[in-house]
């Protein structure tokens, strides 16, 4: 548990699973090579043609990097091409503490003749696995899954019930928390989220890019309290047995469950559900009073996630092996947290 109990005891930071209980414990990120993360694209760019006949005035490189987090990276290498920050382009952040591979774009125009020396120099800092033109930035959210390769060492739990939870993992999935780390240590960005001017926000929202500090760590705050209403309205449904089946007033076209994203004017959810998320969300005055004060629309997210082409094995006797796919937004760490108890041996080590 946090050490910081007095924030700790206003937020919650942990919530239930899915079966009610964790069957193991486990190390997670003892190094970082046990937390590998690749990021696939669309087919159209990722495909040998696009890398034949790609043309464009942004140039994409695919690197990999080692304990640097996504904007660190986007930073030095708008140093490195000379651009302005904003004008390097990433479709989704990755964390510090693992190894990652993703795509970034950086808008040099007419200057393809100086692309060699751009990524001879990128490639002493990162290794650089791929690179094409292309014709647009990329912008957050637009890849098309990620896949992850872990490893969990020191399992502590009965490997039948572990196997069997992993199984029931892979057919159902599980409840799509959104992660503690949104939220900063012991809730810290909740506790600013409270304090919000909100007529402050609405001023900073579609100003200009690659805006100052204040501005963005607002939209942080704002976004950790949206998030951490939908993990409470989640939680309530887990805590009921219906997060995987979709109640009646599910605004979603698919019918599949959903959550809301609090906004102005609230859900769009209607009957039965839209009675519960309110009735969630008024337990929290603080910020019901602060989403109806701006012009954020509601929104919705998937209350399942499930991860893709699920695959496990046990090296040893305590350490086991995962791969796994996921679309943008969703977190390895809550898929497994339904079937671990997870110590993030990252948050050990210095991550400022």
């Amino acid at each position: 548990m946090s050490s910081s109990s007095a924030v700790t005891a206003r937020w919650r930071l942990d919530w239930p699973t899915s079966s009610g209980t964790r069957p193991a414990t486990a190390l997670l990120k003892v190094s970082p090579d046990d937390f590998r993360v690749t990021e696939y694209l669309v087919p159209d760019f990722e495909s040998p043609q696009a890398e034949e006949t790609g043309a464009g005035e942004h140039l994409c490189v695919r690197i990999e990097k080692t304990g640097d987090n996504t904007e660190y990276v986007a930073r030095e290498l708008a140093v490195l091409a000379g651009t302005k920050a904003f004008e390097v382009g990433f479709c989704g952040l990755k964390d510090r503490h693992a190894v990652t591979v993703q795509w970034f774009s950086l808008y040099r125009p007419g200057m393809e003749s100086d692309d060699a020396g751009l990524l001879a120099a990128i490639a002493e800092r990162w290794p650089v696995l791929a690179h094409r033109r292309h014709a647009r930035k990329l912008r957050r959210g637009e890849h098309e899954h990620n896949g992850f390769e872990l490893v969990l060492r020191e399992v502590r739990g009965e490997r039948p019930q572990i196997d069997a939870a992993l199984a029931r993992l892979a057919e159902r999935g599980a409840p799509n928390y959104f992660g503690p780390q949104r939220f900063g240590l012991g809730g810290g960005n909740l506790d600013k989220a409270v304090n919000l001017d909100p007529t402050r926000l609405n001023r900073k929202r579609g100003g200009r890019r690659g805006g100052g500090g204040s501005a963005s760590k607002n939209v942080l705050y704002f976004s950790a309290a949206r998030s951490w209403l939908f993990n409470e309205v989640l939680a309530e449904r887990v805590s009921a047995g219906n997060w995987f089946t979709a109640l009646p007033g599910e605004p979603s076209d698919d019918g599949k469950p959903t959550g809301p994203l609090w906004g102005d004017g609230g859900t769009h959810a209607t009957e039965e559900q839209e009675r519960l998320e309110r009735s969630v969300i008024a337990q929290h005055p603080e910020f019901e009073q602060l989403f109806s004060s701006t012009r954020m629309k509601p929104e919705r997210r998937a209350l399942v996630t499930r991860p893709d082409q699920l695959r496990w094995e046990w090296v040893d006797e305590n350490t086991l092996r995962l791969q796994f796919l996921l679309p943008p937004g969703q977190y390895a760490t809550t898929v497994l947290g339904d079937v671990f108890e997870l110590k993030d041996m990252s948050l050990s080590r210095d991550n400022k």
